[in-house]
């Protein structure tokens, strides 16, 4: 998609524009990529300070929306007789596609930023769909095919995948007993919001306008429309009456209620992007640049991330991380390796499984609320031995590569407290508040080396022991709360 002027609607929806006082910098760079795809390593910062951040991020989303979707494995469109001859059990086939999200999370940036947001937007949990590989993956393929593309598509398309038409009963609606359930969440969590523009009677008669997707001769196999069981008598929805069926339920959800849609899809995209205390004002005028632009994503995205609000100082650090966040970020920003023979990313699929964000099975319909859900004395407490364990991973594997990230990110100089505080402050999205934490930090990097050594002008980071040191900083660091923000 192509960069666009922002249009009259949407002026007030003003774009962070870098002065002497608030340049475009590292810490800017950091910001963005925090938000968007789980943090930018120091080796990649300087490339985004060549362009301005209105080119940056025009290039990220044109990008982002152009990349081709993941390859269909080759069981991707297997039935469960497939599955039953096959050298694996279904289960291995769902561990292995869990994984290679996670890999595209790492790799994508913004456009796997955005698939994860939608499968907690378009929610579905495998076991609702008898844990067809095959259903999950297609439900993530289409995820990344709208991700940044038109939304009023993207709401036609998901409501018709199998694993969608099996987890919220669309596969049990027919004529005579219809299933209100696909289009009570259609409305409510889908696009417009609990209570907002719609009436019981239009989820009634909305629900037999969407009957007649149930033929499916075999099990995990697609499910398609079958004549018989479609309700074809007249329905009443949102006042207008017809012989309505699943495409005019989608048109005149648009052309009725296209406000209310774009308001609450962009309150979400920016509670996800930004955070904190939403700014009704932004919402509004990025709802009217949804809908001139007939509901493409990719002008929201555009729009929301150039604005102050986005690089707004008091937006930085009001997010907690979730575990894929707080792991993938790590990874990132350190961009350290691990041995070949590890399978880090399945040790991270488990990690954050174990603290409540296992991938394509949120814990209800409603998704994950993130935020302060993700944090409770469990949690917190699995998160960091979790970062640990990742850092010790790195260690194992080479413990001259923490050295080498120190003298990239702080120079080598000889001060153990300059140091320290630029490497930590690399790693949090602000400044610790007060000098003592910071002191406490120092502490903690020195380590065992004796004092004289520091006061002597003798250490730096070539020093021996400075591998260890840095270890010992980022266990520290991982532990402490400001680092499970962004």
């Amino acid at each position: 998609m192509n960069s666009r002027l922002l249009s009259p609607a949407a002026q007030n929806l003003t774009p962070y524009i870098p002065t002497q006082d608030n340049p475009w910098d590292s810490d800017k760079v950091q910001h963005l990529f925090r938000r968007i795809s789980f943090g930018i390593s120091d080796q990649d910062i300087p490339t985004y300070l060549l362009d301005g951040p209105s080119q940056v991020i025009d290039s990220i989303v044109d990008n982002a929306a152009s990349l081709p979707a993941t390859e269909a494995p080759e069981w991707g469109y297997w039935a469960r007789p497939d599955f039953d001859v096959a050298p694996l059990q279904p289960f291995a086939y769902r561990r292995d596609w869990q994984k290679q999200t996670l890999n595209d999370l790492l790799n994508n940036g913004l456009r796997e930023s955005l698939t994860l947001f939608w499968s907690n937007h378009f929610v579905t949990e495998y076991p609702g769909y008898g844990s067809s590989p095959s259903y999950l993956f297609q439900y993530y393929n289409t995820l990344q095919t709208y991700a940044l593309g038109n939304f009023k598509d993207f709401v036609h398309a998901i409501g018709l995948t199998s694993p969608m038409l099996m987890y919220l009963n669309g596969y049990q609606n027919k004529k005579n007993s219809p299933n209100e359930n696909y289009a009570r969440e259609l409305y409510e969590l889908f696009t417009l919001g609990e209570n907002n523009g719609y009436t019981q009677t239009d989820i009634e008669e909305t629900a037999r306008a969407l009957t007649g997707w149930n033929d499916r001769p075999v099990v995990w196999g697609p499910i398609t429309f079958k004549e018989s069981t479609f309700d074809d008598d007249p329905k009443t929805i949102f006042e207008q009456t017809d012989n309505w069926g699943y495409d005019d339920v989608i048109d005149i959800l648009f052309e009725q209620k296209g406000s209310l849609i774009a308001n609450f899809i962009c309150k979400k995209l920016y509670t996800y992007f930004i955070g904190g205390e939403v700014d009704v004002s932004v919402i509004s005028n990025l709802a009217q640049t949804f809908i001139d632009a007939d509901f493409e994503i990719a002008p929201v995205v555009k729009d929301l991330l150039k604005s102050e609000s986005f690089f707004n100082s008091l937006k930085t650090g009001v997010i907690i991380k979730s575990p894929l966040d707080l792991y993938l970020g790590l990874h990132k920003e350190l961009n350290f390796q691990v041995s070949p023979t590890y399978d880090l990313i399945n040790r991270i699929r488990i990690d954050a499984l174990n603290v409540g964000q296992e991938l394509y099975n949120p814990p209800d319909v409603a998704g994950w609320q993130g935020d302060r859900s993700w944090i409770n004395s469990s949690s917190f407490t699995g998160r960091w031995k979790a970062a640990e364990f990742l850092v010790n991973k790195y260690k194992q594997h080479d413990d001259e590569q923490f050295r080498t990230w120190a003298i990239n990110v702080a120079g080598n100089g000889n001060d153990p407290a300059v140091i320290s505080k630029k490497l930590v402050d690399f790693l949090l999205t602000e400044e610790l508040p007060n000098q003592s934490e910071y002191d406490a930090i120092t502490d903690v990097f020195k380590g065992d080396v004796p004092q004289n050594y520091f006061d002597d002008g003798v250490w730096d980071l070539y020093w021996a022991d400075v591998p260890n040191q840095v270890r010992d900083l980022l266990y520290y660091i991982v532990r402490i709360p400001e680092f499970q923000l962004k």
